[in-house]
């Protein structure tokens, strides 16, 4: 079952690790590439990737939650499996929800956003929906954390070994 969990650890770290990398790429992307829009286009490109790939992975690590769950602390599998369902909803809700709106929003300015004047309502909108977008990003990366040091930390049944060792004073501490 360790092997399974390891598994498990490996797919929420290649999420968590993407989502780090994305941050770095896209302030690459508006640095390097001449123009915004152009880096805008990638980031968007990224962020696609990025909000897909936590919606499969959530869901994966959803339904193997329900193997091999007899002898697990119940109560940090269901903290487990809600954080799990945060990075999928951050996912679905950056791509669907956010993502559609920043779009509608683009189609309605009809230029590049730098040439929208700062106090255009579309582009207060803009901003507030961007701002919108890193907050839910940055909830699905802090679960996606907090359900891979639960994942990491959990007790699997090992067998002890008896050992007649005379410095082992465990024994008498127990109550």
């Amino acid at each position: 079952m360790k092997f399974f969990s390891d598994i498990r650890l490996l797919l929420l770290a290649i999420w968590l690790g993407a989502a780090v990398f994305f941050i770095g790429v896209a302030q690459s992307a508006f640095a390097v590439l001449p123009e915004r829009e152009l880096a805008g286009a990638v980031v968007n490109r990224n962020l696609t990737i990025l909000n897909f790939a936590a919606m499969v992975i959530a869901v994966i690590l959803i339904v193997t939650s329900l193997l091999g769950t007899a002898n697990l602390n119940k109560f940090w599998l269901w903290i487990e499996r809600f954080l799990l369902l945060v990075i999928a909803a951050a996912g679905a809700v950056g791509q669907f929800v956010i993502g559609f709106w920043l779009s509608s929003v683009r189609a309605q300015m009809g230029k590049p956003i730098d040439e929208v004047a700062v106090d255009d309502p579309l582009r207060i909108q803009f901003n507030t929906l961007h701002e919108w977008s890193v907050w839910v990003l940055f909830a699905g990366m802090a679960a996606a954390l907090i359900a891979f040091f639960i994942i990491s930390n959990r007790k699997f049944g090992t067998a002890k070994v008896a050992t007649n060792d005379p410095y082992d004073f465990s024994k008498e501490f127990k109550a």
